[in-house]
């Protein structure tokens, strides 16, 4: 997918490559949390679950770092409408942006950067993750860690659930203005598509269908089947 960056009376066109991942390739517990639970309502169909039936544990401890959106499928690009925002997010961006466009919201420069990646999500219909590295307003390097998780009706993605993560090896960092204090754009350094290995075990249990071989009797095999 490719974004377009327009410079004056000069548009630069951004090539976005999407690599394809497993879920391990998320580095956050938390997020790794949010995406297992979306993976297990994902496995009984195999397609993106309705928003109303995504219930993860210690969400309240997470509405600081997530974003709900939106999706009008009706335009020939997706269009994405803020209809929540995370505290610690509204001030990354300077401002609030309930009932808002998100392609309006960040703005001209931001969107070449920003919109193909959740145009993605919603034309695969799976999760999509990135990490991109950006400065704050004290010239510090700060890893912001994105993920986009779909929601369907009647086989539509019709909402997105955004969580985002920030980190800097050095520490402290300043979130104000993260994403606008300084000229220095975004630097990707990862965008990948959650295409493989979907699916989620829970510890210490033995999937269905699994076969064990018993160690006191070689050469015969049983066949595990989980009854619930």
């Amino acid at each position: 997918m490719r974004g377009f960056l327009d410079v004056g009376n000069i548009v630069l066109e951004i090539a976005l490559d999407f690599a394809s991942a497993a879920p391990s390739v998320v580095k956050s517990i938390r997020q790794r949390d949010l995406l297992n639970t979306w993976l297990r309502l994902y496995a009984r169909e195999q397609m993106a679950p309705a928003i109303w039936e995504y219930q993860p544990a210690r969400l309240e401890e997470e509405l600081s770092d997530l974003i709900y959106y939106t999706v009008d499928i009706s335009a020939p690009t997706p269009r994405l409408t803020i209809q929540s925002e995370g505290t610690r997010i509204s001030r990354a961006y300077g401002h609030t942006g309930k009932g808002v466009l998100l392609d309006d919201y960040i703005g001209p420069r931001l969107a070449p950067f920003v919109m193909p990646i959740y145009h993605e999500c919603v034309a695969r219909g799976l999760p999509v993750y990135s990490v991109a590295d950006v400065d704050d307003i004290y010239g510090r390097v700060v890893a912001y860690e994105r993920l986009l998780l779909p929601f369907q009706t009647d086989g539509k993605v019709c909402h997105v659930i955004a969580s985002l993560k920030t980190f800097c090896e050095d520490g402290g960092f300043e979130i104000k203005n993260l994403m606008r204090g300084n000229d220095a754009l975004p630097r990707p350094k990862l965008r990948a598509v959650i295409d493989r290995d979907l699916f989620h075990r829970a510890p210490g249990r033995i999937a269905a269908a699994d076969v064990v071989e018993f160690a006191d009797q070689p050469g015969i095999t049983t066949e595990i089947v989980e009854l619930n």
